[in-house]
């Protein structure tokens, strides 16, 4: 029996030229499960490990939002370099270490890119409440077993950093006709409903869930398209 010829290794793409924009996301490894009742005493709040692609989808609807722009590329990062970003000292001052510039100043040496686009996560009060929602994941909201009501999140923020000098890019009226228009719909966003049947219990149940982790890639979609042009834009 003739021995089957081995198969030819595909050669590896290589980036090269050069880098406009440096894409960074850093958002995709955790998902918050809270639940609300009408006591501090009956919130929870909780966060699951998940692989569902998130920091993936940054990159691709930023190289969207570029007509795939050779010169856009995924800057990788060491393994807790943003913790200090995410769990600072104290709140109201940060330390010098703590800011985005220089947390990613201290991995970029050698990417030499124009300009930096990094995707955080950010915490956010539930309008009308006292309630903060922590980044992305999902709330059920209600008195005890009764009229309860379940949404998505999805609190994803975007900073440009100047490349040479480390600066951050400001961008002080970026999508506000977008987000005026938003906080102007008379119904509610389908893209941030969800049916209760829908939510983790146990929390730890939503890494596994098809719905939950679609939907939620859907609306950080959303979030990001909405914002990105803005971003993009050159000066």
């Amino acid at each position: 029996m003739p021995k089957a010829k081995p198969v030819a290794k595909q050669p590896v793409a290589v980036e090269s030229g050069p880098c406009r924009l440096g894409v960074i996301s850093v958002i995709g490894d955790r998902y918050a499960v809270q639940k609300f009742g009408l006591t501090i005493f009956e919130n929870e709040v909780n966060e699951v490990p998940i692989d569902w692609g998130l920091d993936d989808l940054v990159f691709a609807r930023v190289r969207a939002a570029t007509n795939n722009d050779p010169a856009v590329r995924r800057i990788t990062y060491p393994k807790g370099v943003f913790d200090p970003f995410y769990n600072p000292k104290t709140i109201l001052i940060r330390d010098p270490g703590e800011r985005l510039p220089v947390i990613v100043r201290s991995f970029t040496a050698n990417a030499s890119c124009e300009r930096y686009l990094v995707a955080t996560t950010f915490k956010a009060e539930l309008p009308n409440t006292h309630m903060t929602l922590n980044g992305i994941g999902t709330y059920n909201q209600g008195l005890g077993g009764l009229l309860r009501h379940s949404h998505l999140f999805a609190n994803v923020a975007i900073t440009l950093i100047d490349g040479r000098t480390y600066e951050e890019i400001k961008r002080p009226f970026v999508n506000f006709g977008a987000n005026f228009a938003a906080s102007m719909r008379l119904t509610e966003d389908p893209l941030t409903k969800l049916d209760n049947s829908l939510f983790p219990e146990p929390p730890a149940a939503a890494s596994a869930s098809t719905a939950l982790r679609e939907r939620t890639r859907a609306l950080v979609a959303d979030r990001l398209d909405r914002g990105l042009p803005g971003y993009l834009k050159e000066d």
